[in-house]
C-alpha cells in the first residue's frame, strides 16, 4: 500500500486484517503468527485491493467513529471527521446548562453525525436533520434507530431550510459544502473519487451554501438561538461578512486540533437601541 501512496499502510492493513477476521487489532498483535482462514484471508486480500484503489478505509469498514459514536456510513454521505467534533465542543460551551437546548435543526445532516451527537449532549432536546439527498437522510435515520436516539429525531430530505416556515430551534448546525468547484479535481482521491461532489462542492468560490444558509438563519433561531457552521480553512472572515449582513452576530470561533477556525458560532443582532 505504501507504493500507492496510501498514509499508515500497516496500520491500515491491521484494520482491513481485523475486519475480516471479525477480531480486534488487539487480538492480532497479541498472536501476531495465528494461521488465517481461507476466507478470511479472500476478504483481506478483496479490501486490499479496493484499498489500493483509494476507497476510503470507512467505506470498507462500513461505519466510522465521531465523538465516541460508531456510525454507518455509504457514498451517499461525507464520512464523519474528527475535525467536526469542534461543532460540538462548540454547542456545549455556547449551553452550558444542557437543558437549554429543546429543539436542534442539522442542515445536511448526512450520517447525522452532528445531530446524534448534540442529542447525547442535550438530553432534553429533539431534533430534526435535513439532507439534499434522500439516501443520506434514510442512512441517518437508521445512525439513529442503531444508537438508540430514533425516539428523538426526525430526518427528511429536503434542500436546507426549505420547508421550516414558522419553525424555530435552539441550536442549529450546518456543515455544508465549502470547497471551491475548481478544487474538488485536486483532492485526495479517497475524497474526489469516493465521497458525494453534492456535500464538496460549494461553487465557484465555495460559498453557495453559506449564502443560502445565513439568510435562513434569522427566521430558523429561537429567542437566544445558536448557530454553529462549520468553516474551510480561511473561510471565517468572509463567512462572518455573510452572516453579519443577514442580520446575524458573530459570536466566536473554535478551531478544530489542527488550529483551523473551523465552528463558527451565530447569534441574531442585537436591536439597535
Amino acid at each position: 500500500m505504501r507504493a500507492a501512496a496510501i498514509e499508515s499502510p500497516r496500520q491500515e492493513a491491521r484494520i482491513l486484517l481485523a475486519h475480516a477476521l471479525a477480531c480486534r487489532q488487539e487480538d492480532l498483535l497479541r498472536d501476531p503468527r495465528a494461521a488465517v482462514p481461507p476466507d478470511a484471508a479472500r476478504d483481506f486480500a478483496a479490501l486490499l485491493r479496493r484499498r489500493l484503489g483509494h476507497e476510503p478505509v470507512a467505506h470498507l469498514l462500513g461505519e466510522a467513529e465521531f465523538w465516541s459514536l460508531r456510525l454507518a456510513v455509504s457514498p451517499a454521505t461525507l464520512i464523519p471527521r474528527a475535525d467536526s467534533e469542534a461543532l460540538i465542543e462548540a454547542a456545549i460551551e455556547a449551553f452550558p446548562e444542557p437543558g437549554a437546548v429543546r429543539r436542534i435543526l442539522d442542515l445536511g445532516t448526512g450520517t447525522g453525525c452532528l445531530l446524534l451527537a448534540a442529542l447525547r449532549e442535550f438530553p432534553a432536546a429533539t431534533g430534526l436533520g435535513l439532507d439534499r439527498i434522500p439516501a443520506a437522510a434514510a442512512l441517518a435515520r437508521e445512525n439513529a434507530r442503531r444508537l438508540g436516539l430514533a425516539g428523538r429525531c426526525a430526518f427528511a430530505a429536503a434542500d436546507w431550510a426549505a420547508p421550516l416556515a414558522g419553525a424555530r430551534f435552539d441550536l442549529v448546525l450546518a456543515n455544508p459544502p465549502y470547497i471551491e468547484s475548481a478544487a474538488i479535481p485536486g483532492l485526495m482521491p479517497e475524497v474526489a473519487r469516493h465521497e458525494p461532489a453534492s456535500a464538496l462542492d460549494g461553487g465557484a468560490d465555495g460559498l453557495g451554501a453559506y449564502r443560502l444558509i445565513a439568510a435562513a438563519l434569522p427566521g430558523l433561531l429561537a429567542p437566544g438561538g445558536r448557530a454553529i457552521l462549520e468553516l474551510g480553512q480561511g473561510q471565517r472572515p468572509v463567512v462572518e461578512a455573510l452572516a453579519r449582513a443577514a442580520g446575524l452576530a458573530p459570536l466566536g470561533c473554535r478551531a478544530d486540533l489542527g488550529g483551523i477556525d473551523r465552528a463558527l458560532l451565530l447569534g441574531a443582532a442585537a436591536a439597535p437601541g
